[in-house]
């Protein structure tokens, strides 16, 4: 299992901080499909996705145990 946390405005749409989803050998892309037609998450195409605390790209392959991050842009002043 996987653990894919939550920031911000997508927090909140989906209700929780975090979640166990198994995404072991899915791409990141796969992974942000499977929220999107789970949690109804329109924006999850315009997020940045790091695993592990680094920044991922959508073809990056999740393994066991990994740590996904759904972070949405943020407007500054």
């Amino acid at each position: 299992m996987n653990n894919v946390l939550f920031f911000a405005h997508l927090k909140d749409e989906v209700g929780v901080e975090s979640l166990q989803i198994e995404a072991k050998g899915k791409s990141v892309l796969a992974l942000k499909q499977v929220v999107h037609d789970t949690y109804g998450l329109s924006s999850i195409d315009s997020v940045m996705t790091a695993i592990n605390e680094e920044f991922a790209e959508d073809d990056d392959v999740i393994q066991e145990g990994d740590t996904i991050a759904f972070i949405p842009p943020v407007s500054g002043g």
